[in-house]
């Protein structure tokens, strides 16, 4: 397949967030599929950003696991990631500010960029336009089109005025005509469908899922990585008829939805684990006065404060135990940005059909990366179904009883001010017509029908909802078991396994409550190893799996480290436990730079970096070491030695140079 990768390196303000999205928008206007993944820190300027584009002829499932090209706008982008390009690939950079220190793999060609010449007719360029010069010269080597991405610019820039628009086109222009004279291009021969396909994030698509089925009341607490669902409908709530309200925490935000639920409108809250946790009481009295709202739940590392810019699928355990008591309420967990769009549609049908909360576990790496989707999978024209909604009420049959039991468990809904509909929605347990049975009132039969009526919902809810496939070769050696987001990353290890000759199938997981127990679990009894793959250190879902089927895993590969999986190394430990090589948790050697770099910025200097390292048998205490060179950054000299466990990952010793 035609594909390429490219690396943007630097700190937050050098603009990254611009230069990636020309690249992407560039590459999807001609046709090509775009999945892009920003591994960013919680600051606004300063630290290391950095941003992987993946561009292909076929659709891509993940970020992948490659990097053909590398922009780096900075030296220590250089040195980080310089030594990831694979063979035949390009580092640019701006050789008036940094230099390439360092060897190369063999094969991969230095671009300098002589950014000062290159630009001096120009007028006056700000540092951060360096990047435009080195997308212009990037676009060439990997064959797109200059026009294409001169419009892109056109588009992005035009609000700043037409000066503004014919400087970056200028600087494009620059670095694309300067390496065109002297380098050979690396990229495919491109077949440009020019196929126009929006490049959107996770949250995007639920904000357009929530339009297109007829949400009209929006509340949220600014909280990443949930944060830009709020922003897109700020943005855009007036337009399309949406009540948008910012609160003061997230109590209020659950609170405010429900409300709006029960009052009638389609209504939808957003927030991350921690804000959830908050959330908890209010999704039970949700459940308790059956009130339909649908709320999203973007998972981030934690727990606490956590990482807030990184992804994790540690929040499983809560949602499912969200608020006290039993109580119904369905629990999505979508695969792919397409898949958010479809969701939500799905999650306010769900809603109100069984009156009920609708939980959607996403997570930072669905929610917040972007990628290219088909045209036809955002459509303005998606089912709505309101449930039973009771318009009038003569009283001819008595008095309405809003908590009828009922065959289903479903009770008629009348919305509030409907004639002789008036009623009590009561957070105490309560009988048919909302009377509290949590008083002088109290009573077991009732307490019990009640209770039943509820979770009867649950039962029929899942008789509507699809049941897991096996997805692959029946007589597979492994079944990778996952859900939510690790789907696409899943079914492309799958290939790397195949191509390696290794069978292997997928069984993955978007409705976790209620779940398929059955079908899963006739499933899994023919499978011949099963192992789950999940972004946390417990295996949360392997455990729920296990309670629900009684099926325990063979093995499980959990990643936990706050970036999301890639199908190499997913393959790479299939095939580890395939040919029954243990799993070691020591500190490997890019781990043990990560560290270094890490000692150096809290403690030392910036001026320093991680030269060569060395493995070494021990120090005394148990536990073998990484020796790790400190070496100047300018001068390249030897400033000290630090040593780091290679088992704890502690920094043992800083020894400076005498």
């Amino acid at each position: 397949m035609n594909e390429i990768t490219v690396g943007i390196g630097g700190a937050a303000g050098d603009g990254l967030d611009k230069t990636g999205d020309t690249l992407a928008k560039t590459a999807a206007r001609l046709g090509l599929h775009v999945c892009a993944y920003n591994s960013y820190q919680s600051v606004i300027r300063g630290g290391h950003i950095w941003l992987r584009v993946r561009l292909g002829e076929q659709p891509l499932h993940s970020h992948g696991d490659h990097l053909n090209a590398l922009i780096a706008l900075n030296q220590d982008s250089i040195e980080r990631h310089a030594p990831e390009i694979e063979a035949g690939g390009l580092l640019l950079y701006n050789a008036d500010r940094l230099r390439l220190d360092l060897g190369l793999r063999e094969q991969v060609r230095s671009v300098p960029l002589p950014v000062a010449e290159l630009t001096r007719t120009l007028g006056r360029v700000q540092p951060i336009m360096q990047n435009t010069v080195a997308l212009g010269a990037l676009f060439s080597l990997i064959g797109l089109e200059f026009d294409v991405a001169a419009g892109v610019l056109a588009d992005t820039f035009r609000h700043k005025g037409q000066g503004v628009v014919d400087q970056n086109v200028g600087l494009l222009r620059a670095g694309y005509g300067y390496v065109r004279e002297k380098f050979a291009p690396i990229g495919p021969r491109w077949n440009f469908t020019r196929t126009r396909r929006p490049f959107i994030t996770g949250n995007e698509a639920f904000a357009i899922g929530a339009v297109a089925a007829g949400c009209k009341f929006y509340s949220a607490y600014p909280m990443t990585p949930a944060s830009s669902i709020l922003h897109w409908m700020a943005a855009h709530g007036e337009r399309c008829g949406i009540v948008v309200k910012q609160c003061e925490d997230e109590l209020a935000v659950a609170n405010m939805a429900i409300g709006a639920g029960y009052a009638g409108v389609r209504a939808m809250c957003a927030t991350s684990g921690g804000g959830f946790a908050l959330m908890t009481e209010a999704v039970g009295m949700a459940g308790m006065i059956e009130a339909p709202v649908v709320i999203i739940e973007v998972q981030r590392g934690g727990p606490s404060t956590g990482i807030p810019t990184k992804t994790e699928q540690g929040d499983l355990n809560q949602v499912l135990g969200a608020s006290q008591g039993d109580f119904p309420r369905i629990i999505i967990a979508p695969g792919d940005t397409a898949d958010c769009f479809r969701t939500v549609v799905e999650s306010f049908n769900l809603a109100e059909k069984y009156q009920l909360p609708v939980i959607v576990i996403s997570d930072l790496l669905l929610s917040e990366h972007p990628q290219t989707i088909e045209p036809d999978d955002l459509s303005a024209r998606v089912p709505i179904d309101r449930g039973q909604l009771v318009t009038e009420w003569n009283g001819d049959n008595g008095p309405f009883k809003r908590y009828a039991f009922t065959p289903s468990g479903i009770s008629p809904r009348a919305l509030p001010g409907t004639a002789n509909a008036e009623h009590v929605a009561p957070t105490d347990e309560h009988d048919e017509e909302g009377i509290l049975i949590s008083d002088v009132f109290a009573n077991q039969a009732v307490r019990r029908k009640i209770a039943e009526k509820r979770m009867k919902k649950l039962d029929l809810a899942l008789q509507e909802l699809p049941a897991p496939r096996l997805l692959g070769p029946a007589d597979a050696e492994a079944t990778l078991v996952g859900w939510g987001s690790t789907r696409g990353v899943i079914a492309e290890a799958i290939q790397r396994l195949a191509a390696a000759g290794l069978r292997a199938n997928q069984l993955h997981f978007k409705y976790l409550l209620p779940f398929h127990a059955r079908e899963a679990a006739e499933i899994l009894a023919r499978c011949r190893r099963t192992i789950a793959i999940e972004n946390n250190s417990t295996g949360q879902f392997a455990r729920y799996l296990r309670g629900e089927t009684g099926h325990a895993v063979s093995e499980k590969i959990l990643k936990y480290d706050g970036e999301p999986f890639e199908p190499r190394l997913i393959a790479e430990q299939v095939k580890a436990i395939l040919e029954g090589r243990p799993r070691r948790l020591d500190v490997t050697e890019a781990e043990a730079r990560e560290i270094a770099y890490h000692y150096l910025r809290t403690r030392l200097s910036e001026e320093l970096r991680p030269g060569r390292l060395e493995r070494l048998s021990g120090d005394g205490q148990g536990e073998p070491l990484w020796l790790v060179e400190i070496i100047n950054r300018d001068s390249g000299h030897k400033q000290g030695e630090l040593r780091i466990g290679a088992e704890t990952g502690s920094a043992r010793s800083w020894r400076p140079n005498a």
